[in-house]
């Protein structure tokens, strides 16, 4: 099957996968997804990642993490940036999400990043999207 768009693919099934209580979710490989799992880890919204498989077949199995209530650390998503219209920020534009409650992962010149890394480094970039 053939994606159009990726990220919002992978996105989607990290909130899909939380909603319904799942512990792990596999998605075919790319670097830009490892990058973004990685960026996500980094925050606390998922937990390890592995890849698995070679070739076309290979995989990332993505750890998903909750609270100690059982709620999903993964409440919401909001792709920004699609395919068919880019969105790009400087870095005095960066603002937090949700009052600092979610996170903004960009795709910048110096790899991907969250919102907190992006104004830290005086960085901007095209925003792929929010998670909170």
């Amino acid at each position: 099957m053939f994606i159009t768009d990726p990220i919002g693919d992978f996105i989607i099934r990290l909130k899909n996968a939380a909603d319904v209580k799942k512990h792990e979710v596999s998605v075919p490989f790319s670097k830009l997804k490892h990058a973004v799992a990685l960026a996500l880890k980094k925050a606390g919204y998922i937990g390890e990642i592995n890849e698995t498989g070679t070739g076309v077949k290979k995989s990332i199995t993505v750890e998903l993490l909750y609270d100690e209530d059982g709620t999903p650390r993964i409440q919401g998503v909001k792709r920004i940036s699609k395919p068919g219209r880019r969105l790009y920020k400087k870095a005095h534009e960066i603002f937090p999400v949700k009052y600092g409650r979610g996170c903004m992962v960009l795709s910048t010149p110096q790899g991907i990043v969250t919102d907190v890394e992006a104004r830290r480094n005086r960085v901007g970039g095209e925003t792929l999207f929010t998670i909170w």
